[in-house]
């Protein structure tokens, strides 16, 4: 199916599934406006042949500068928003700082929140309008040593939910993905996020630090049942398209799995397996 040039402004392009659904977006027809958050980025995503612009979710000023820079190229339109840009930060509760927490946050709840607020006005002064939050596995269930991670998609998903109800009847669909493991750099990113504000040595869960470096730093897929970010474009297409978005898609056999045995299992049985798989 092509499009009629529909327009789409992603976040977090630089690598995986931001990447991949930008080129993947950009053959079907649609005018992406791809975004990262480093400068060098932005150069690599244009040398794809992508419209490519920066925009730091840490930031309100780069935030609101390249949504003005969209509008203005596209004449003051946008079809469709799909918030990706995201990192996970690893570590035991008791090891994470305020500031931790709060960078956190900021980039991946915060900036989402600023950036679809400046965005709604324009999709219900045109009178319709796609946003599509990536979620994740860990927006429905808690690993351990993931606590940061997990409270911002747990908040994202809150969030998200409310939003829709609030814009029913605006013609305004919002959609949740929630993928589990995918071809990414999200390890390595996790890795450095756990170097800069967790220190090992003086935490007494120093043993499980030790194992959780070697899978972070591991080659190749870290889990089972991990599936390229081609998994999530196809999500993200029938978001866009269908007349009739699901509120949630869910990726990757581990996502149904989880999302299934949180429905019927006991809370103390499924804390077991979910210590068991963390």
């Amino acid at each position: 199916m092509k499009t009629s040039g529909k327009s789409i402004l992603i976040t977090g392009c630089s690598t995986g599934i931001g990447l991949c659904v930008a080129k993947g977006l950009s053959a079907r027809g649609y005018r992406v406006f791809a975004t990262a958050r480093k400068p060098e980025d932005v150069t690599g995503l244009r040398e794809l042949g992508l419209e490519s612009l920066q925009l730091d979710l840490d930031d309100s000023k780069s935030i609101k500068a390249a949504v003005e820079t969209v509008l203005q190229q596209t004449g003051g339109t946008l079809d469709a928003l799909f918030n990706n840009g995201a990192y996970g930060q690893p570590g035991a509760i008791e090891d994470l700082t305020r500031d931790s927490l709060r960078e956190q946050f900021e980039t991946n709840l915060f900036g989402w929140l600023e950036l679809t607020n400046l965005i709604l006005p324009i999709m219900r002064q045109q009178g319709h309008g796609r946003i599509i939050q990536n979620s994740s596995v860990l927006g429905l269930v808690c690993m351990p040593y993931r606590g940061a991670y997990n409270a911002s998609k747990f908040a994202l998903e809150g969030l998200t939910d409310t939003l829709r109800l609030e814009l029913a009847g605006t013609n305004i669909h919002i959609s949740l993905i929630e993928p589990g493991p995918i071809e990414s750099r999200f390890r390595a990113n996790a890795f450095k996020a756990y170097q800069r504000n967790v220190n090992k040595d003086s935490s007494p869960h120093r043993d499980r630090y030790i194992a959780m470096e070697n899978r972070l730093q591991k080659q190749g897929p870290a889990a089972p049942f991990t599936l390229p970010p081609e998994a999530v474009l196809h999500k993200v297409i029938h978001a866009l398209e269908s007349k009739r978005p699901k509120i949630r898609y869910y990726v990757t056999f581990p996502t149904w799995l989880f999302a299934t045995l949180k429905r019927v299992l006991p809370v103390f049985l499924l804390d077991k397996i979910l210590r068991i798989a963390g």
